[in-house]
């Protein structure tokens, strides 16, 4: 009965803190949603605190480029390094290679971001973002992404730092899923003749899907709520730009740059009001995600 209750109330302390926050979010918030409205506040580009016009334009394009870039980035290393732990490297290299792994994931992000500012921005300006211009940078339509002088504290920067930082959390998962493959299912696979790589590509992949795409959603939240990290790196410019090699701002990275200087309850309400909608973003993808693994995962019992 007493662990019932206790476990009880641990279950229903989550829900009282979701709502919670969104209350807290929504009455910060309040000023600003009468004033601006949704569209006009998301469409718009104006972030003028002498004027008190804002809008989340620049900061929601942002984020939604550098946690896409990322995930780009992100997912083919990680499913590799899942495959390579699970399938291809011998017994005594599989142990320190996982927790390599978990280590990755247990790094403060404002390591990260020192590591982006001083020795990963320095060999973007120099050696990776020259070499892109040169080459895909001359291709049609693939030259708008890579104009500009390059600085290294850009968006493909904060891409990179923020696919590095999700990258654990995928292999990990992923390694997990990879490993509850029924091994009888894997000898029956190589006893007909498959090689190593169609037995992966037949056999494991498609039984731990559902487990390497939740890997993926979780990276999805970690990228979409980083901060410090990508404030290091990213420059807070708030403009859309189609260069991957100039400045931008991101939700959180606005947030936390600006919120001392909000001196203005309008100026603090819309920063709250940006808040909220990276907080609904968030909850809204997380739970399409886990409705379609849900959908998935009915799907493979049925």
């Amino acid at each position: 009965m007493i662990f019932s209750f206790i476990t009880g109330i641990a279950a229903i302390s989550v829900v009282l803190i979701i709502v919670g926050t969104l209350y807290v979010l929504f009455k910060e918030s309040s000023l600003s949603i009468e004033r601006f409205g949704f569209l006009k506040f998301i469409t718009s580009l104006d972030w003028d605190p002498v004027r008190e016009s804002f809008g989340a334009a620049a900061a929601l394009y942002g984020t939604l480029v550098t946690t896409a870039l990322a995930l780009i980035i992100a997912i083919p290393v990680a499913i590799g390094i899942a495959i390579f732990v699970t399938e291809v490297a011998p017994n005594f290299l599989k142990g320190p290679v996982g927790v390599a792994i978990e280590l990755l994931a247990a790094i403060p992000s404002i390591i990260y971001g020192m590591w982006g500012l001083f020795t990963l921005a320095p060999i973007m300006s120099k050696y990776i973002e020259p070499f892109l211009q040169k080459t895909i940078g001359k291709l049609p339509l693939f030259n708008i992404l890579f104009e500009g002088t390059p600085l290294g504290i850009d968006l493909l920067t904060a891409s990179m730092i923020l696919g590095i930082m999700i990258i654990p959390f995928t292999a990990s998962i992923s390694r997990d899923a990879f490993n509850l493959t029924p091994s009888v299912v894997k000898e029956s696979a190589y006893a007909v003749g498959a090689t190593k790589w169609e037995v992966v590509r037949d056999v494991v992949l498609p039984y731990s899907k559902l487990g390497v795409f939740g890997g993926i959603v979780i990276s999805l939240g970690r990228a979409l709520g980083e901060t410090m990290a990508v404030a290091f790196v990213l420059g807070n410019n708030n403009q859309i730009t189609t260069s991957l090699l100039d400045a931008a701002a991101t939700v959180t990275v606005k947030l936390a740059n600006e919120f001392t200087e909000a001196d203005k309850d309008i100026y603090l309400s819309s920063l709250y009001y940006l808040a909220l909608l990276l907080f609904m973003a968030s909850f809204i993808v997380l739970s399409i995600a886990k409705f379609l693994l849900l959908k998935a995962e009915n799907k493979l019992k049925a």
